[in-house]
């Protein structure tokens, strides 16, 4: 039976006619599962109201109730996170235990904003003056709006929502109309937590609804994530209409390996980080960077590892799934014939692999290039997909000289056994997140996500410290005060309520 997906709007689903709609896929089979309502500016502002008439009551709940509610969704999104895996795998492709795992990075955001009462405490001064004191004070924006990828349907807008909610906010989310259902679902369970309607909607929708949500003056701030292109456009679009925005962009996150690294462990890690999710990551490693003479040891074991995956249907087995649409799957098998055009060494051909599913699925299967060089289309684009480039250079200085030259300063990581050689490459390289021997260094909630470069417009990162203070606004009061009245008696223990 196809599905039907429609706007979570003050907490029930949207009982409107949408005018047009959108195809939802199983990326394994090819087929169309069900339909997106797709809204009008209409629509969106019927979320805005309802979103508006939330806060009135939201900001002013003590912390101690949105604490509260935060551990209920918490715990309710913990028993039902493999429910909420099928549903990703169903649409996006990845295989279920990656999607498993982007909902407990997810959940990770979720227990850091649990503690909202101690993020958000201020400073006070005592007697800065003659009885006067000076404190500070952390308050939220009001409407919210977060503007999430296909690729990780359920991680990346919880890297925002729980701090907005928490931080007294009320937020609307336009998932992406690719895999739209995890948003539903998640909604679904912050009713169920006890969240007041209103406090978390869902808009769905293409381009004119992102346009809504940008445009609409009475939302705040935006949270953005996806290509460099699209963020500049959201960073550009919604500063120009007052908001704040923090939109994180694409990214060619060079894995860096010096002649003294462990080549097993390299080799590995090249695999997990090059061809996870199918390299719908934006943080994949897609440039390998070889100082030599590690090339060729370190290139024959990646092909050896290679050859032992399997691609096909997630939820039996496979290895790496589908890429989510035809149409990605087929630009990215176009970046594959460009490298062999420009010269290249194809040295696994993903577009000849077999695959363990229905012919009609999204397939590219895991592809290598050697002797790619920093001309190179490879090199200089985001593909988006699971192909990993090799480039061979000769020194520390020139490996590093590549990776600050490039558009991207996203993430980077640095394999080798030498501490020395690791801290001095933390220290130059010009790139928002570093690993060391680690492949795909997404840091853990309570410190911040994002790059440097075009891989960042807004100088905000998601969570972390850095997201508390994207949603809040700081206020300094002065103070000062005659003697205090007589509260009365009261013998009960004070509760916080």
């Amino acid at each position: 039976m196809s599905k039907h997906v429609t706007h979570w709007i003050n907490g029930q689903e949207w009982s409107g006619t949408a005018a047009r709609h959108g195809d939802i896929y199983n990326p394994a089979t090819g087929q169309v599962t069900g339909t997106v309502d797709f809204a009008t500016s209409a629509v969106m502002d019927q979320a805005v109201a309802s979103s508006k008439a939330a806060f009135a009551e939201w900001r002013q709940a003590s912390l101690a109730r949105r604490a509260q509610v935060l551990f209920a969704f918490r715990e309710l999104l913990n028993a039902k996170k493999e429910e909420l895996a099928a549903i990703i795998t169903a649409e996006h492709g990845k295989v279920l235990s990656d999607a498993l795992g982007e909902v407990t990075r997810g959940l990770e955001v979720v227990e850091f904003a649990c503690g909202i009462p101690h993020l958000l405490k201020g400073g006070y001064s005592e007697s800065v003056s003659t009885g006067v004191d000076v404190y500070s004070i952390r308050q939220p924006l009001g409407v919210v709006g977060i503007i999430s990828p296909f690729n990780f349907p359920a991680m990346v807008p919880m890297w925002f929502f729980p701090l907005a909610i928490a931080s007294g906010n009320v937020v609307i989310v336009k998932p992406s109309e690719k895999d739209p259902s995890a948003t539903d679902f998640v909604a679904k369970l912050w009713k169920e937590a006890g969240l007041p309607d209103g406090v978390f909607n869902v808009v769905h929708g293409d381009k004119e609804a992102v346009d809504a949500l940008l445009t609409h003056p009475d939302v705040k701030s935006i949270s953005f994530v996806g290509s460099t292109p699209i963020a500049k456009y959201v960073y550009e679009t919604g500063t120009a209409h007052g908001k704040r925005v923090q939109a994180l962009g694409g990214a060619k996150n060079h894995m860096v390996v010096l002649p003294d690294a462990d080549l097993d462990l390299a080799a590995d890690a090249a695999i997990n980080a090059g061809f996870g999710s199918a390299g719908e990551r934006c943080m994949a490693i897609s440039a390998l960077v070889a100082v030599e003479p590690v090339a060729d040891a370190l290139i024959a074991k990646i092909k050896e590892r290679m050859a032992k995956l399997t691609t096909g249907d997630g939820t039996k087995g496979a290895d790496m799934g589908p890429l989510v649409s035809s149409i990605h799957r087929d630009k990215v098998a176009s970046y594959v014939a460009a490298g062999e055009e420009e010269g290249a060494t194809l040295v696994v051909d993903g577009r000849t692999t077999k695959f363990e599913g229905d012919a009609a699925g999204f397939w590219l299967g895991p592809t290598l290039f050697d002797n790619v060089t920093s001309k190179m289309s490879i090199y200089t684009d985001e593909i988006f997909g699971p192909v990993l480039s090799v480039i061979r250079v000769k020194t520390y200085a020139e490996a590093l000289k590549l990776v600050n030259d490039h558009l991207y300063g996203n993430g980077t990581a640095i394999f080798t056994n030498d501490g020395g050689a690791a801290r001095r490459y933390q220290n130059e390289v010009e790139v928002g997140m570093v690993g060391i021997n680690v492949p795909i260094p997404v840091p853990m909630a309570y410190y911040s996500f994002g790059g440097w470069k075009a891989s960042l417009f807004g100088d905000t990162h998601a969570h972390g410290m850095e997201g508390v203070h994207f949603f809040t606004r700081g206020k300094v009061v002065t103070s000062r005060w005659l003697d205090p009245s007589h509260g009365g008696i009261n013998l009960g223990f004070p509760q916080n309520v």
